[in-house]
């Protein structure tokens, strides 16, 4: 009969450690603004422009058309505000629409 060890980390726990030792975390935070920019920016925003990247906390923003992207940059420090509040950090430095 084998028994469980009780001394280990939850899994959670131990791949948190594990991003913070391979030093990714700032990575994977960025990748997150990327992947998750339609539920953060709502569906209105989201149906003419499309989060392509991002490099050293700029996201770049691809959109449908010159007025859109306008809006957008006037609106551009509300977007960083909401994408870095879901994000729980200062992740997105500037947006670049394109």
């Amino acid at each position: 009969m084998r028994r469980r060890a009780t001394t280990g980390k939850a899994i959670g726990e131990a791949v948190e450690e594990l991003v913070e030792k391979l030093g990714i975390k700032k990575k994977l935070q960025e990748y997150e603004a990327v992947v998750r920019w339609e539920e953060i920016v709502g569906g209105q925003i989201a149906r003419v422009t499309t989060a392509t990247r991002i490099t050293k906390g700029t996201l770049f923003v691809r959109v449908k058309s010159s007025a859109w992207r306008n809006e957008l940059t006037m609106r551009k420090d509300e977007i960083k505000e909401r994408l870095n509040n879901a994000l729980g950090g200062e992740i997105v430095t500037d947006i670049k629409f394109h």
